[in-house]
């Protein structure tokens, strides 16, 4: 089912009315019946027009509206030329460019013609009867048509002739607009008997095929194919041989400058093609001069923004670098910081345990000063011992015979004068070493009563 807004904007595209509201009272007053709305429509606004020999002269003072076969002609004033506003049928934009898409298909005939609508890349056709569907025309039958004629207009009359484009209609126009060039239309009549000379003497002449190639974008069509017939009932092709330049305007129109009906020599024909070139070319130059303007702005504005894009990148880069410098020196500070904390807190851990090792040692050597007992006075039962230390220092003392040798070790050790625990107390003549084993021996029975002489060695 087509919706309402579909039905509005295809009402709008047919019938050329931009108003929404009077679009929506039209519809409304017969049923959104889009078929009848716009058959009701061009029926209404059908009005006979004179019509005069336009062979070799551009037709003027063409004030109509006109909409068979969903087209609408309103005159338009234009310099040295009377253009002609014509509204394509929806299938001819849709079938060349896929502008519009969907899975609903609508053909309908309207006065004169065929008004069909493609949605998409599928045909749906809607219609009152099978005689009023219209085939849907895809972008790859546009195409294909267009390479059909092209290939059959080259068998039938060679190579010397106009470079019809192998594309659809709006393909073929959207290429003139982007070459600044008019598009010349040739719409072929196989049926009709002037069409062959006027293909083999005027068409495919050097002098007409060479201009028309170098000054414009050719397009050709049969009106036995699907595009080719809605193209000559747009562009009310009355008599053929049927030629016509056109040219982009707005929306779904193209603006026609000039149709020759009728079979014409290449004098007249080059005539003909020369004037509207000439009376063209301010339109053709400005349009080209637009063009250029809003590419050059358009670069500039890339430029701009380019510049903009590389200082704003270099202001990061700048900051970044600023950013990680700080990072870095504050991350410095924080390791040294750290560093510092962790030295203070070592050298506290190192002096309490010094002072927790000197306390040990002090109270060790008190101890073992306490355990010794008073000292002896001179007696016979008393031994003299001299101890010697690794410094050079020496001390002396004296003790019962009946001491041990581990008595000896306990006074070394209250004296503090040692930095280690492992030593031993040697006497030199005759060597003897006092280690553990002999710890338990009375100084009388290790022979060093009642004087001995020792010195400290260390292990």
């Amino acid at each position: 089912m087509v919706g309402v807004a579909d039905k509005l904007a295809y009402f709008q595209a047919i019938t050329g009315l931009e108003d929404p509201d009077l679009c929506t009272e039209i519809l409304q007053a017969h049923g959104w019946d889009l078929e009848l709305a716009i058959s009701s429509f061009t029926s209404s606004n059908q009005t006979s027009a004179s019509t005069s020999n336009s062979d070799s002269e551009p037709r003027h003072s063409l004030n109509r509206t006109e909409s068979a076969s969903g087209s609408s002609l309103v005159a338009a004033p234009s310099p040295g030329l009377a253009w002609k506003l014509v509204t394509l049928p929806i299938s001819v934009i849709s079938g060349s460019l896929g502008l519009i898409s969907g899975a609903v298909g609508l053909g309908l005939w309207a006065v004169g013609g065929v008004l069909s609508y493609s949605l998409g890349m599928i045909g749906l056709g809607l219609g009152r009867s099978r005689e009023s569907s219209a085939r849907l025309v895809s972008v790859s039958a546009a195409a294909s048509e267009a390479m059909d004629f092209v290939a059959a207009f080259e068998r039938d009359y060679g190579t010397t002739r106009p470079n019809f484009v192998g594309e659809g209609f709006m393909d073929a126009l959207q290429r003139s607009r982007n070459a600044f060039k008019l598009l010349f239309v040739y719409l072929h009549s196989p049926d009709h008997p002037d069409s062959p000379v006027f293909c083999e003497q005027t068409l495919c002449s050097e002098v007409v095929a060479a201009f028309v190639n170098e000054n414009f974008v050719a397009w050709g069509g049969s009106i036995r194919a699907s595009e080719g017939f809605k193209m000559s009932n747009s562009l009310k092709a009355s008599r053929f041989p049927f030629c016509a330049v056109v040219k982009s305007a707005t929306n779904q129109r193209i603006a026609l400058l000039q149709q020759v009906e009728g079979p014409k020599s290449p004098e007249e024909m080059l005539t003909i093609l020369q004037r509207v070139l000439e009376e063209s070319a301010p339109v053709l130059v400005d349009a080209r001069l637009d063009a250029e303007e809003r590419r050059n702005n358009t670069r500039l504005r890339e430029e701009q923004d380019a510049a903009y894009r590389a200082a704003l990148e270099a202001d990061q880069a700048r900051e970044r670098q600023r950013r990680e410098e700080q990072e870095r020196l504050e991350r410095e500070a924080a390791e040294a910081e750290q560093k510092h904390k962790e030295e203070e807190e070592a050298r506290e851990r190192a002096a309490r345990e010094a002072s927790k090792k000197e306390a040990a040692q002090a109270k060790m050597q008190q101890e073992k000063a306490l355990s010794l007992g008073d000292e002896p006075e001179k007696g016979p039962n008393v031994t003299q011992v001299l101890v010697r230390f690794p410094t050079g220092e020496r001390k002396e003392r004296r003790f019962h015979s009946t001491a041990t040798i581990q008595s000896l070790y306990d006074y070394v050790d209250s004296l503090g004068c040692l930095e280690v625990e492992d030593y031993c107390l040697v006497s030199n003549f005759p060597r003897v070493a006092y280690g553990p084993e002999k710890h338990s021996l009375t100084l009388k029975e290790a022979g060093l009563h009642p004087q001995g002489s020792l010195f400290v060695e260390l292990n």
